[in-house]
């Protein structure tokens, strides 16, 4: 078994070392005097740059992933999709980089011509969670990079083993000394960097520290990318192929322990099919392998940390508190050390329990049935948040007609998937403002400048 303890206290890892004040303002200011070169290299200088980076992490990719699940417990055939999903995006921005980041011309006449820049904010503030280490380093600092901005990157302090050897392959493949570098240790660090001259504030994490963030960038005037919570429903339509769609449901909420920004949270079934969901689900999840993260035959692992599996049992003792019942659990072998939980599907849900109401980081998916098509949008809108959805249908109509009426920021319908470069990624609501990926990701981290001119000089 992965030692919990290691992975939980980065104390034990000898290379760490709290980023002290003087550090972290130093380290700003190096990155606004860099960041004055940086942004005068060409696009393709800049892609040429950071490819190094990737191949660098293609060849360690193996390294990546063990690290990932010592540091926070992911089985480590989904620690090695995390490195692959990282590196598919990586590739995705460097490709795309020159269409989207290259001036675009927009009006011309006889007389005149009009063209938009897309210029670097400047400094970017980059803080990230342990759940996803590689992916969510490559969606949050690789497209301002690209844009010409310099980063100072802090990921959790749960995830920093994987974030200094992230750091070690940066400096390996010879990037600029200044125009990505990490810091260290817990909230606090990332608060002081906050304060400092910055110019751009991108937050993935939790949707309590929203206000907070958002109010600092507003005071000082400057850009705030959150990446934050999310509750997302699953509807399942009357019409739905069970069979089809139930191991897709299972992922959507069971993967990484759950522990999944955009995973399904809340089913809502409609009441014909709710007997036969429990029981089909209920078979699927029985053969889940509850074990050691770095066993090949691990589907699910421990959560995060302690902490994590208490606001967990928390949030199921409010609801057997309010008469929720288990329709069915799968405990971990009593043996395992560590913060393993029991895959649980509970029923008769009230909409004032805490696994209704709030973000639930675990195994648990809370079930309820409906009976018309406009409750179970209804049940799916009730919610402080709107990051994904998913709508089970064998009927495209209903699919439009359903997602019109969600309030989240993607939908995705049956077994495709919403998590692609090119697709904008976030949500309506308490789970954000702005958009990584594609062409809005780019754009985020850019002042947008329109240059017009004549047509012709006079002689």
């Amino acid at each position: 078994m992965v030692s919990n303890e290691k992975s939980q206290d980065p104390k034990n890892a000898s290379f760490l070392s709290y980023s002290s004040h003087e550090e972290i303002i130093s380290i700003v200011e190096n990155a606004r005097i860099v960041q004055k070169s940086w942004r005068q290299e060409s696009i393709s200088e800049r892609i040429s740059g950071l490819r190094k980076i990737y191949e660098l992490m293609q060849k360690q990719k193996e390294i990546l992933a063990q690290s990932v699940t010592q540091d926070m417990g992911m089985p480590i055939k989904f620690a090695r999709d995390d490195v692959g999903y990282a590196l598919n995006y990586f590739l995705w921005y460097l490709e795309n980089a020159e269409k989207y980041l290259s001036p675009e011309l927009v009006f011309e006449s006889s007389s005149e011509i009009h063209t938009v820049f897309y210029e670097p904010k400047w400094v970017i503030a980059v803080i990230t969670p342990w759940n996803y280490p590689c992916m969510l380093f490559v969606w949050a600092c690789i497209q301002p990079l690209l844009a010409g901005n310099t980063v100072i990157w802090k990921i959790s302090k749960e995830a920093m083993n994987t974030g200094k050897l992230i750091t070690d392959i940066v400096k390996t493949a010879g990037l600029r000394e200044g125009v990505l570098t990490e810091i260290y240790w817990d909230g606090a660090v990332g608060e002081f960097l906050t304060d400092q001259m910055i110019d751009g504030i991108s937050f993935t994490g939790s949707t309590v520290v929203w206000d907070h963030l958002a109010e600092k960038a507003i005071s000082k005037k400057i850009t705030a990318l959150m990446e934050l919570g999310g509750s997302a429903p699953g509807i399942l339509c009357p019409d739905a192929d069970i069979d089809d769609v139930l191991k897709t449901i299972c992922f959507l909420r069971f993967s990484n322990s759950g522990q999944m920004c955009d995973g399904l949270k809340r089913l809502i079934v409609h009441t014909s099919l709710y007997d036969e969901v429990v029981k089909k689900m209920s078979a699927i999840l029985v053969l889940q392998n509850i074990w050691n993260p770095l066993d090949e035959s691990t589907d699910i692992g421990p959560l995060v940390s302690e902490k994590q599996k208490t606001l967990l049992i928390e949030q199921l003792d409010d609801a057997f508190e309010k008469w929720g019942t288990i329709l069915f659990e799968k405990k971990p072998d009593p043996e395992l050390s560590g913060p393993y939980v029991p895959l649980i599907l509970l029923g008769n849900i009230t909409r004032d329990m805490r696994v209704w109401k709030e973000e639930v980081f675990g195994t648990i998916l809370p079930i309820i049935a409906y009976e018309t098509e406009e409750e179970a949008i209804e049940l799916a809108n009730d919610t402080i948040y709107g990051l994904g959805a998913y709508v089970f249908t064998h009927d495209r109509e209903i699919f439009h007609r359903i997602a019109s009426q969600i309030q989240s920021g993607m939908v995705q319908m049956n077994n495709t998937n919403y998590c692609i470069p090119s697709d904008p990624f976030g949500g309506y609501k308490a789970s954000g403002i702005g958009r990584e990926h594609g062409e809005s990701g780019f754009r985020e981290m850019c002042n947008i400048k329109v240059l017009s001119e004549p047509k012709i000089l006079p002689s």
